[in-house]
């Protein structure tokens, strides 16, 4: 039996900021905390490694990389990139991290730019044919990273600032720089850090059950599938 709501989501969960945010035709994967309590914040890492790994379907991972892109100040800004958006404020703020100091919004944990997430961006990036989006952002990032000393956030809400707590000459920051060049100037090679898509896979989970067992469907079903 088919279930026509197996989330447990109702459109009254879904907050204000998400509605006027999201552009048309992007979308990205949503955090699951428990039944029915989403986490509707995007979170860059997991959104890119599931580009990276094939966990979402062609039509989804293209639909991350044009929200990323078309919230470019939001997610990217001065320093790539965001590790989540957007940030908690407020008295939520105080109940998830017990007013603490680091966290505070648009900081370190809660909102803050992780440079270190630049190798993976470029690696998803390179992915998906968008090597000119992956140009950009390397570019963006090696205007700075150096005259700040390599730290390992940024703070504000477009990552102007090094972290107040930052700590400098970060070899993960290095590497991810590094390691986002030579993708860049080698494409090729980012082969060897990706997954292609498994459509076999992909048939069996986009499919839902009937009374007989699992439903077939074609690869071709299964390439458009998008849970989004």
């Amino acid at each position: 039996m088919d279930a026509t709501n197996k989330f447990n989501i109702y459109p009254e969960q879904i907050p204000s900021w998400l509605m006027d945010w999201i552009p048309e035709g992007g979308g990205y994967l949503i955090g699951n905390l428990q039944p029915a309590h989403m986490d509707f914040r995007f979170f860059t890492l997991g959104n890119l490694w599931s580009i990276v790994s094939s966990l979402g379907t062609p039509k989804q991972n293209k639909a991350i990389l044009y929200l990323i892109e078309a919230k470019w100040d939001d997610i990217v800004g001065h320093m790539p990139c965001k590790i989540s958006y957007p940030a908690v404020e407020n008295e939520e703020w105080r109940i998830i991290t017990g007013s603490d100091p680091k966290n505070t919004p648009w900081s370190y944990h809660n909102g803050g730019s992780w440079p270190t997430l630049l190798w993976q961006f470029t690696l998803a990036c390179i992915k998906m044919d968008r090597l000119q989006l992956a140009q950009k952002v390397v570019s963006l990032a090696e205007k700075r990273l150096s005259i700040d000393r390599w730290p390992d956030y940024y703070d504000t809400c477009s990552g102007k600032f090094i972290g107040k707590q930052s700590s400098l000459y970060q070899t993960w920051t290095i590497a991810g720089f590094l390691t986002s060049r030579i993708m860049v100037e080698n494409p090729q090679l980012a082969s060897m850090l990706f997954w292609e898509e498994d459509y076999e896979l992909l048939e069996i989970c986009g499919c839902a059950p009937n009374k007989s067992g699992r439903k077939k469907c074609s690869r071709g079903a299964a390439k458009s599938q998008i849970l989004v």
